[in-house]
């Protein structure tokens, strides 16, 4: 039987840990709420904000205040009142460095022969440094396999191995992606990330850190490494700690890789082999080259969007949502098309925190904790808002009981069945997530698989490094109705859709979201919870998480 929304509105939200019930689909499709029902609501919002005229929703470009204007609009109208000082923005200054290859191409040199590589085709480097000009010539080659120092793994592929000044060669992902006996095996650690090998490289003083790009660890192709560099790369700007910064990122196909060990003489296939194993020792190769970088250098201050529901007795303790409301922009045509619309990732995203918002403003009762939504911007660029939120907060981290980050819903049918997440087991936030998706009839089954790495890629990950309870939990495979899912999934192939940061990334009227629906109510349902019962979640210890 179909509960009615009212029933549902009526159920006192008790100041224990018991299960507060939590709609489902069929509730929420019964009363439309100023005009508008929710479904209706999450498309139109998508739709708007992958629009062409929002240019791809970059940072930093003539686009973006269109795109905070709309967000803003969109906050207000859902009842939020302005988080700082009347206003719904938090300022987040930003650097943007467009970095030119000379003549499009890097020749190395080595013993047996020498390697032009193109730019785009074969690699790709840039800086993040805010220097005009950057060369530096005669850069000797080392490869240290994943790059990696870990103490806790008992892995260390720098030990013995000098870097300074030279260019690190490394792998992609970490050790447990090819062997389940190291690291979390296929669960990938922050060891994984393309963020931390060049950080790790940079502490080293390595010149340049170019990974090695092979698509299954990546999680994703050659053309999504081009296509996100084809336009300014954008990073948090501090004078001091931007000259720290490793002179030149970058990565290189597989096949140019080949192309380089063969010019040094060394057999890839053995290196990379090697690597993989405890018993690995970074060794250097006979390579040289020089890099020269000309860099569009521009200063400039993006925003984070806030808004704030606040709550009663407990009003100084904080439910986040968050969500990025940003993506690549304009860049490499594919198929006549230029513009990264963005859709699934991430105006989605957005609509789902407005959805949840105007819900919440709906309620007969203000909850007890305030709630805040945060749109933060240039996720796509090393999740800089959320980085910049979490060291410059806005409501105290200490006060702010749960983040739950609302990225990418794809048009999904329903299921029943909820994938939670790593690290899964390691905050006591799980039993909400396993009440919540109880009450709407699905059950919780732990995923400790994730070799894309996706707890790290999200807004989450900030506040996670700081300490704050996070939920990362979407719909399975189990569907509820398994012979429509096959065929609209067999559609999804047909229109080779989902696109991961290309231009197709963009709406359409075609897709099921039922399932997303419903995975949007299931987050509403535990910051509900949380927002009334006084419990205030924690981290097990001994996560490794934390900064």
């Amino acid at each position: 039987m179909k509960r009615t929304l009212i029933l549902l509105l009526t159920i006192t939200l008790l100041a224990t840990c018991k299960t507060v019930p939590v709609p489902s689909l069929a509730d929420f499709a019964i009363v439309p709420l100023q005009g508008m029902d929710d479904e209706t609501l999450f498309r139109t919002i998508t739709r708007e904000l992958s629009d062409d005229s929002f240019g791809g929703r970059k940072p930093l470009t003539p686009f973006e205040e269109p795109v905070l204007e709309y967000i803003s609009g969109r906050f207000k109208e859902a009842g939020l009142e302005p988080a700082t000082e009347g206003s719904y923005f938090q300022p987040v200054p930003l650097l943007s460095v467009f970095s030119h290859l000379k003549n499009d191409e890097i020749i190395v040199t080595g013993a047996n022969s020498a390697v032009n590589l193109r730019n785009g085709n074969d690699i790709v480097v840039w800086t993040l440094r805010a220097e005009e000009r950057l060369k530096i010539e005669d850069m000797e080659f080392v490869f240290v396999g994943f790059g990696i120092h870990a103490p806790e793994y008992d892995w260390d592929d720098y030990a013995g191995v000098d870097v300074e000044g030279k260019v690190a060669v490394m792998m992609v992902n970490d050790p447990g992606f090819f062997d389940n006996n190291l690291f979390r095996g296929k669960n990938m650690t922050y060891y994984g990330r393309w963020t931390y090998k060049f950080a790790e490289a940079g502490r080293r003083g390595a010149a340049a850190a170019l990974i090695i790009h092979d698509t299954d660890p990546a999680s994703y192709g050659w053309n999504v490494v081009e296509s996100s560099r084809s336009s300014a790369s954008l990073a948090l700007y501090n004078e001091e700690d931007n000259k720290k910064l490793i002179p030149f990122q970058g990565w290189i196909t597989g096949e140019s890789a080949q192309k380089l060990f063969d010019a040094a003489g060394v057999s890839l296939e053995e290196s990379l082999a090697t690597a993989k194993t405890k018993e690995f020792k970074g060794f250097p190769l006979n390579l040289k080259t020089t890099i020269e970088l000309t860099n569009d250098v521009e200063f400039g201050v993006s925003q984070n969007v806030v808004g704030i529901l606040p709550g009663t007795s407990q009003k100084d303790e904080y439910i986040l949502y968050t969500g990025h409301w940003d993506h690549l922009g304009i860049g490499i045509p594919v198929d006549g098309d230029s513009i990264y619309n963005g859709a699934i990732d991430n105006a989605t995203g957005i609509a789902a925190m407005i959805l949840i918002a105007r819900r919440f403003n709906e309620l007969p009762e203000r909850p007890k904790r305030s709630i805040v939504f945060l749109a933060v911007t240039a996720e796509e660029t090393g999740l800089l808002g959320a980085r910049y939120y979490v060291e410059n907060p806005i409501f105290p981290l200490s006060k702010t009981v749960i983040c739950l980050n609302m990225d990418s819903y794809p048009g999904s049918m329903r299921t029943s069945d909820v994938i939670l997440s790593a690290p899964g087991l390691s905050a006591d936030t799980d039993r909400y997530v396993i009440d919540a998706a109880a009450t709407q009839g699905r059950r919780v089954t732990y995923s400790y698989d994730d070799p894309s790495g996706t707890f790290f890629r999200s807004d989450h990950f900030p506040f996670v490094q700081k300490g704050v309870p996070v939920v990362l939990a979407k719909g399975g495979s189990e569907y509820i109705d398994p012979e429509a899912a096959a065929a609209y999934k067999a559609k999804y192939h047909d229109e080779n859709y989902p696109p991961y940061h290309m231009p197709a990334d963009e709406y359409f009227d075609w897709w099921d979201v039922s399932g997303s629906l419903e995975d949007i109510y299931l987050f509403y349902g535990i910051g509900l919870r949380l927002a009334n019962d006084g419990f205030f979640p924690q981290w097990n210890e001994n996560v490794g998480f934390a900064e």
